[in-house]
């Protein structure tokens, strides 16, 4: 509910009214709410409750320029270490999501499924975690929206792929870092007042 933004930054999130909305008992609740709050998607607010975690514009540019060294590097150490098959799954999936403009939660998990590719290919546990804490902060981040880049992210994400699945590591990792600079230009447009071009 919160990756997908139905629950913005800021909103309180009670434990007794969300067990009772997700007809389920406290006790997983309290500990599912714990360990969000331990993640970094939720601040607690009082002994019951929570609130949303809210991401600024400058935590987020932060964030993305962190993520431009980490992913960049995650590419550099997944190479040689992907299947062939897992490879040409996610391409299947992405091409197929970009012809059918899928529902927004589709979009986000195969953002995830992309972007932690290389991460969790990587060999590297403590990289890929920090990955997955660098792009909660950029994800809570709720200026941009899916549904502008569906095509563009699809055409970017391919394009890693391929020249992934192709041998060409480097490549990649320059498609890679192309990519999450036209998540900040794009972020900066809307910030600014401008529609982002070609989205």
């Amino acid at each position: 509910m919160i990756l997908h933004r139905r629950l913005p930054g800021g909103a309180v999130v009670v434990e007794g009214r969300l067990a009772d909305e997700l007809q389920i008992s406290r006790t997983p609740m309290r500990e599912a709410l714990g360990r969000l709050a331990g993640e970094g998607l939720l601040q607690r607010s009082g002994t019951r409750s929570y609130v949303v975690r809210k991401v600024d514009a400058t935590e987020f540019f932060q964030s993305m320029k962190v993520r431009e060294l980490l992913e960049g590097e995650a590419i550099t150490l997944a190479d040689g270490r992907v299947e062939t098959a897992v490879i040409d799954s996610l391409r299947a999936d992405i091409a197929r999501m970009m012809v059918a403009q899928e529902q927004e939660s589709r979009h986000w998990a195969l953002d995830d499924r992309l972007h932690m590719l290389f991460a969790d290919h990587s060999g590297n546990a403590v990289l890929a975690r920090l990955i997955t804490q660098v792009r909660i902060n950029s994800r809570l981040f709720e200026v941009s929206s899916p549904f502008r880049r569906v095509k563009a992210d699809g055409e970017e994400h391919l394009a890693i792929l391929d020249a992934f699945a192709a041998g060409n590591a480097k490549e990649a990792r320059r498609l890679m870092l192309r990519h999450l600079r036209n998540l900040q230009d794009e972020a900066m447009a809307i910030l600014s007042g401008r529609n982002p071009t070609g989205r």
